[in-house]
């Protein structure tokens, strides 16, 4: 099939590669000229493992291409997938410019290419909130006219950033809304190459594939700050979250999926998702507690932690002139996402203290050199960051923190003093070789 990709960013350059590997003609369009002749040179705008190898098989074998013209891109598509940005504000309404700019642009090529066209399918691969697709209906209808024909649809994306090729290619599931049957059927013929795992293809309305996307992920938020409130109620009391885990998490109801303590979820999709349910329930009078909450405990957890590099250092004024290191800035391993990271949010808040911070991150740190300019030092080695620090906080679980070198790391640091916000490490063996350790839902261990 002729697939045009509306926008080169994570959602819509994963799915164009991975849909075009299938043996797709795929269009990948942007209103970036530069993203656009890197991409035509096999440079990848994002850190995705594996992603940069298949644009580049798939690019020599002329079946992936890219463009800035827009009408170039939609004249001669089957199927155009709107996977462009919706920002989000702290209350959760979505920004839906950059959705009816294409909308707009896609009405102006049909109504150029007349009524007698096969009728196009214009698929929302952006999350939206429900109701959107059929405002890109009738948006392009206004301009394109009533008698030109077309479909739309949602088909939600469900990638991990970190995996988002192998999430891909052996999906869970996959979700798709539409009007009519006729269109299920196309999607179908599309994905079956990536469904033969056995895994199911749910062709619904378009209103619940809307609600799909944010049902699953504001479910995901949800486990995320249960155990991080379950976490800080074991560590008033004692015990240890990460036995805790293990006896609840056995349980075949429970599972183990994303019920880790730590500093809470971050990233593009979870806050903006949890939010943006908020804000339908607010626009509906239906109040949404639970999401609520959710997100209350979210913005919590990082404060918490953060309390406790205060006290640590006697409150407020103890952090000034302190250097603090921090090992992992992106908001999760496996990626260069920065939005929403954990880290960042700590840093900002000990730099308001007045301390000095320094980071090491093996992907993200050009993304954070330009999100915060020099006023966080970026050296290129873990053990160089730590040189001298009063202190080592562990922000993001990549593998290469997991088993360090504490001889080396002790040596390295001022002050023998982790703050962990991952519970990457084991707090007796700490504590022997004397270091002040402090994790997220259990007892900080002080060396004797």
């Amino acid at each position: 099939m002729r697939l045009t990709m509306v926008g080169t960013g994570y959602v819509g350059l994963v799915t164009g590669v991975c849909l075009a590997n299938t043996g797709n003609d795929v269009t990948c369009l942007d209103v970036d000229a530069e993203k656009i002749a890197k991409l035509e040179k096999d440079i990848c705008p994002i850190y995705e493992p594996g992603l940069t190898e298949l644009i580049t098989k798939n690019r020599q074998a002329g079946r992936l291409h890219y463009t800035t013209d827009k009408a170039a891109a939609y004249r001669d598509a089957e199927m155009i997938f709107v996977c462009v940005g919706t920002p989000s504000d702290d209350k959760g309404h979505t920004d839906l410019s950059y959705v009816d700019g294409a909308a707009d642009d896609i009405g102006k090529v049909l109504k150029e290419l007349g009524p007698d066209q096969k009728p196009k399918i214009i698929v929302l691969k952006s999350t939206v909130p429900v109701g959107t697709t059929f405002r890109v209906k009738e948006r392009i209808k206004a301009i394109a006219g009533d008698g030109i024909p077309f479909h739309v649809a949602d088909n939600p994306e469900f990638l991990k950033e970190g995996d988002a090729i192998n999430d891909f290619n052996k999906p869970d599931r996959v979700v798709v809304g539409v009007e009519s049957e006729q269109v299920g059927e196309v999607f179908r013929d599309l994905y079956d190459p990536f469904v033969r795992n056995g895994h199911p293809i749910f062709v619904m309305d378009v209103l619940s594939a809307e609600m799909v996307k944010y049902a699953s992920n504001n479910f995901l938020a949800t486990k995320i700050s249960f155990i991080n409130e379950m976490a800080n109620l074991c560590e008033a009391y004692g015990a240890n979250i990460n036995r805790v885990r293990e006896g609840m998490c056995s349980d075949s109801r429970i599972g183990h999926a994303f019920l880790h303590p730590g500093l809470g979820y971050g990233g593009s999709c979870f806050p903006k998702d949890t939010l943006a349910c908020i804000m339908m329930g607010d626009k509906a009078g239906v109040t949404m507690q639970v999401s609520n909450a959710v997100h209350g405990t979210n913005e919590r957890q990082r404060n918490l932690f953060f309390n406790k590099i205060l006290k640590h250092f006697g409150g407020e004024m103890g952090l000034q002139g302190k250097t603090i290191a921090f090992w992992g800035l992106a908001f999760k391993p496996r990626t260069d996402d920065i939005r929403k990271a954990p880290a960042l949010t700590l840093i900002r808040k000990a730099l308001g203290y007045g301390a000095t911070c320094r980071g090491f991150d093996p992907v993200a740190m050009e993304n954070v050199r330009h999100e915060m300019g020099d006023i966080l030092s970026l050296v290129d080695d873990m053990y160089e960051c730590a040189e001298g620090a009063d202190a080592l906080v562990i922000s993001t679980d990549w593998a290469e923190f997991k088993s360090p070198d504490f001889n080396k790391l002790g040596k390295a640091l001022r002050s023998m003093v982790i703050f962990d916000g991952r519970n990457l490490y084991r707090r007796q063996q700490l504590g022997e070789m004397g270091f002040h350790y402090y994790s997220v839902g259990r007892a900080p261990v002080v060396p004797v």
